[in-house]
């Protein structure tokens, strides 16, 4: 494989300028190289809410002259494109798995946005030198996924990797059986990993960590410049705004399936949806991913691992840190100090987002002796249920305060009725305590904000990724519609509605998703 032999320019204009700051890092940090063709592509999906987002007119897929529909199928180039794949490493399943990097990855550019720069990145796009013998192709059934998940994060306002498009190809790619091959265009600020700082860490090249650490700080953090130890910022920005995206997962029941230490972002975007899951019974050992033999990555294990990860990340920044305080064991100890203070405060900010993402969702206001117990009632009993967790507190909010009120559609989503009754009891007694002008029609518009009436169940990316595999794509395009505002009402409630924000078919259980979806 050529490393010089790029796609020719389209004959088209390019729809944005493209600043690509990324490639000033040098040779040690990636392979430039083109995406493999598509044959004969079509379009599968857009986003209109990430065209927005990145500033494209509403018409930008079916315009000839940008020719986006080969561009973003790696057959043609906008001009100011340099694709590549970058080089990271990683620990996987808690393992040091070695050099990794973009195995099926192009980075196509960076461009000017109304949001600020933003990263084009081609996912299924072929061979880099980092496949470790894969095919470096993504398939129809993973790409929707994808696509979706990275769109219906953000419209729940998760911190996230977005995703343009998806176009797709009758070329035939291998997994467990016979699939064909499909391509997301996926956006973000960047898709620098925790991985990339463990790759130049193991490999002893301080000089590109510190570069790499330098980049991230002036073009995604310039905050950090003005502390006193400007990497032990960038540490600590990590751990922040990644225990604010975990508490974000578990408010809302979202399981990654495969927190690898190169699936983690080094600005706390939720990156890579493989077998990814939402939960429909609330069971807090949920296993997501069918390749996790050890449950490593089970929902409630996910702000620990996180925790595990930052660990590792500030292992592989040692170098950086301490201020070259010293020599030797010194400079050691300095810079082991300054590691565990960045990391540390991870854990007081992932307590105090997910206890106030909890508060919102109870609709609770202020802070009560007794609050947390109310709360861990709750949910003990949705445990030891598996009550439908997303219906449970969509149908929380429209709980009656009153004294003689029966809150039938709640009460019967458990089987243990008098362990409800008894701490909807209690609920109404907290509720008494927020004020006359907090009444229930003013708590269940605050708790419709918080508490999405859909999401993107497991059932209903299987039921459009079915009708998708057949050649009809209407489902996927509905679905990102209705994902987009997984908190609203409809005006006109239909059966298709109902269905959207109803709990799961029986057939739902036997869907397995793994590493491979």
């Amino acid at each position: 494989m050529s490393v010089v032999d790029l796609a020719p320019e389209a004959a088209a204009q390019a729809p944005v300028a493209f600043l690509n700051r990324f490639h000033k890092l040098g040779d040690d940090f990636f392979t430039q190289l083109a995406a493999q063709p598509l044959p004969d592509p079509h379009w599968v999906a857009t986003s209109p809410a990430c065209a927005r987002l990145l500033g494209l007119p509403p018409d930008w897929a079916q315009r000839a002259s940008l020719n986006a529909l080969e561009v973003l199928s790696g057959n043609a180039l906008w001009p100011g494109m340099r694709p590549l794949a970058s080089v990271y490493s990683g620990h996987q399943f808690g393992v040091w798995a070695g050099q990794l990097g973009d195995g099926r990855a192009h980075l196509l550019g960076e461009i000017a946005t109304p949001a600020g720069p933003m990263e084009l990145q081609l996912k299924g796009s072929g061979l880099t030198p980092y496949s470790r013998m894969g095919d470096g192709r993504a398939v129809l059934r993973s790409s929707i996924r994808e696509f979706m998940c990275s769109e219906a994060m953000a419209g729940l306002g998760i911190p996230t990797t977005r995703a343009l498009c998806i176009t797709g190809s009758a070329l035939p790619v291998r997994r467990e059986t016979m699939e064909t091959a499909a391509i997301v265009t996926r956006v973000a600020p960047s898709f620098i990993r925790f991985g990339h700082f463990e790759h130049f860490a193991h490999h002893g090249q301080h000089d590109a960590l510190k570069r790499l650490a330098d980049f991230v700080i002036d073009h995604h953090l310039p905050a950090c410049r003005e502390a006193a130890d400007p990497y032990a910022a960038l540490l600590q920005a990590a751990a922040t705004s990644t225990a604010e995206m975990i508490a974000q997962w578990q408010a809302v029941g979202f399981c990654h399936g495969v927190m690898n230490t190169d699936n983690m972002s080094i600005l706390g975007l939720t990156i890579d949806y493989g077998p990814f899951g939402f939960l429909d019974g609330f069971d807090p050992h949920h296993i997501c991913n069918h390749s996790d033999h050890q449950g490593r990555y089970a929902f409630d294990r996910q702000p620990a691992v996180a925790f595990w990860n930052l660990h590792a990340l500030a292992q592989a920044m040692l170098p950086l840190l301490g201020n070259g305080n010293g020599n030797g064991n010194e400079h050691a100890d300095a810079a082991s100090e300054a590691a565990l203070a960045a990391v540390e405060p991870y854990r007081t900010t992932f307590e105090r987002a997910f206890r106030q993402r909890l508060a919102a969702k109870f609709g609770l206001r202020g802070e009560r002796v007794g609050d947390l117990e109310l709360i861990d009632t709750l949910m003990r009993l949705l445990a030891s249920e598996q009550t439908d967790f997303t219906i449970l507190f969509r149908r929380l909010a429209d709980f009656d305060s009153r004294a003689d009120a029966d809150n039938a559609a709640l009460r019967d989503m458990f089987r243990d009725r008098p362990a409800f009754d008894a701490w909807a009891a209690r609920y109404r007694e907290r509720l008494a305590h927020q004020g006359g002008e907090d009444d229930d029609a003013a708590r269940r518009v605050r708790m419709r904000r918080v508490n999405p009436r859909v999401m993107l169940r497991n059932h209903l990316a299987e039921g459009a990724i079915r009708l998708a595999t057949a050649g009809d794509f209407s489902e996927v395009a509905r679905l990102l519609r209705v994902l987009e505002h997984p908190f609203d009402d409809p005006a006109h409630p239909t059966a298709q509605d109902d269905a959207d924000a109803g709990f799961p078919p029986d057939w739902a259980q036997s869907i397995e998703v793994s590493c491979s979806s």
